[in-house]
């Protein structure tokens, strides 16, 4: 083998070689989207930011109407076997049963404290508004974002035992910094609650705290005892961006329709649907959840992340579905 090796190099003078060399490692560096295998699903996403940014070009669309928009859960980062949010509370619940010994004896609050799921799944939606409630509100955004702040450094997930923030997809953190590179301004529109994402989204995904939308629950201003003035986070819920609420939270919050769009669920759908509605070029994605190995498969029957409606909707009008398996050389970023 070494003896093929030496004959081989020895047909080369040194200046070509040396051109090979540079022009395979100049390749490799060019590939905006690494961890995307190529193929079908990685052409459609370069074609596409080709066409909408080449001036002359029929498809041409203006930086400032080069919107993107992103789900958050199980599109951003992993889903299972709980929101991360979900986890959160579960965790504040947890911390702060000392203060409340009425809880060891009323649910979902005993459950939750005992980490039973069965018992957290029998107290349904109900239940999980009152552990949001109970852990979410009564104090400040400032202290809200503290406790988030501290929970993403310690907490470990159960499956990876990584920080939460560890289960970002790193193709699509590769596929954000593609899009601004190009003059996309991505935003995150997501059915979790706008002011936890916004603890960790400039940090993890590049996205400024302004370039969240999410769901989100009433303030109260009012003064302190120290006589500062402080937003006081209320048990009431203002605006669910999920499903329908998603185009909804566009206009308000975004105010352009999207040309690019990015989801994984039947709770993205409308999300997926307002941005086709557009006029000129469009891009719709879904990532579709099919590596058991490395992360998980899921779609029609699951209770986290439920794809059906939007998969059948997304397969016969050509949206691109991204098969997690097939698709992405990596998923998650290599452990720090």
């Amino acid at each position: 083998m070494a003896e093929r090796i030496v004959r081989f190099l020895k047909g080369w003078s040194v200046v070509p070689l040396l051109l090979l060399i540079l022009i395979c490692a100049a390749q490799a560096q060019s590939d905006p989207l690494p961890s995307w295998k190529d193929g079908q699903v990685k052409s459609a996403i370069t074609d596409f930011v080709e066409r909408v940014t080449t001036e002359g070009g029929a498809d041409f669309v203006k930086p400032e109407e080069r919107i993107a928009v992103f789900d958050n859960d199980g599109t951003l980062w992993a889903e299972q076997p709980v929101y991360f949010q979900l986890a959160f509370a579960l965790d504040r619940i947890k911390a702060m049963a000392p203060d409340h010994p009425e809880w060891k004896t009323t649910e979902p609050f005993k459950s939750a404290i005992a980490g039973d799921p069965k018992g957290l799944a029998a107290a349904g939606e109900k239940g999980l508004v009152e552990i949001v409630a109970a852990t979410h509100s009564g104090i400040t955004t400032t202290e809200f974002s503290k406790l988030v702040a501290g929970w993403v450094e310690t907490a470990r997930h159960p499956r990876f035992d990584r920080p939460y923030t560890e289960l970002v997809y790193q193709p699509m953190l590769e596929l954000l910094g593609y899009l601004r590179d190009n003059g996309f301004k991505t935003f995150i529109v997501s059915g979790g609650g706008v002011e936890f994402m916004r603890v960790f989204a400039e940090r993890v995904y590049g996205i400024p705290p302004e370039q969240v939308v999410g769901s989100s629950g009433i303030v109260k201003f009012e003064l302190g005892p120290d006589g500062k003035p402080a937003l006081v986070k209320e048990p009431k819920v203002e605006f669910v961006d999920d499903g329908p609420g998603k185009p909804v939270g566009i206009n308000r919050f975004i105010g352009r329709r999207p040309i690019f769009a990015f989801g994984n669920s039947d709770g993205d759908q409308q999300m997926l649907e307002w941005t086709a509605a557009g006029d000129g070029a469009r891009f719709m994605g879904i990532v579709h959840h099919t590596d058991a190995d490395r992360e998980w498969a899921y779609d029609r029957q699951s209770h986290i992340g439920k794809l059906d409606k939007a998969l059948d909707e997304g397969m016969a009008k050509g949206w691109t579905i991204v098969d997690m398996k097939s698709d992405w050389l990596n998923v998650f970023p290599a452990a720090k």
